[in-house]
């Protein structure tokens, strides 16, 4: 992987073991292109994490994000997942947000092979439909139909902020300061 420019907020960095985890299992994430007129595109796919890689698919009808990726292989994927919003101060704006955050860097190329494409779907309807739901599974009718892409990954960096304590949040941080104020 490439080193690329350092994050600015390192106390935020999440272990490799987490970003890996979380890249297994995150709901969805936002793929960033860059197309001929030199404007970014984003778009929200679900997707999933294998062998090292992050797939993704769209319908095979040549359209904005095709035509991104035909132009500029070099895409930015980003997923998160929001925790819940803490007080930590006396001002409105002293309120902060618990999270998890990847964000990849790499290059898309389009997956042609039925196979590769065939094995994206099992993988992809494992993680969605787990459960048996009464219907055959590994039947594609519609494979040509769809474009399965991969992103080979450069880079990548996870970032947290982590809930504090009850003790560390707001009311009872205040509270505390001042029974020491007053000791």
């Amino acid at each position: 992987m490439s080193a690329g420019p350092q994050v600015r907020r390192s106390d935020k960095l999440m272990t490799q073991t987490s970003v890996e985890e979380l890249l297994s299992r995150a709901y969805s994430g936002r793929l960033a292109t860059v197309g001929p007129d030199g404007w970014p595109y984003v778009c929200p796919l679900l997707y999933i994490w294998l062998d090292g890689k992050i797939w993704v698919h769209t319908t095979s009808a040549i359209g904005h994000l095709r035509n991104n990726v035909m132009f500029q292989p070099k895409v930015c994927f980003e997923l998160d997942e929001p925790g819940q919003v803490f007080l930590y101060g006396r001002s409105e704006c002293d309120t902060s947000l618990e999270y998890r955050s990847v964000v990849v860097f790499g290059q898309i190329s389009i997956l042609e092979d039925d196979a590769q494409k065939t094995a994206f779907f099992d993988v992809l309807m494992q993680k969605y439909t787990p459960q048996d739901i009464g219907r055959p599974r590994g039947v594609y009718p519609r494979l040509n139909q769809v474009t399965v892409y991969a992103i080979t990954v450069e880079r990548r960096t996870g970032k947290e902020t982590i809930l504090p304590a009850v003790e560390s949040q707001w009311p009872a941080l205040a509270n505390k300061a001042t029974r020491h104020a007053g000791a």
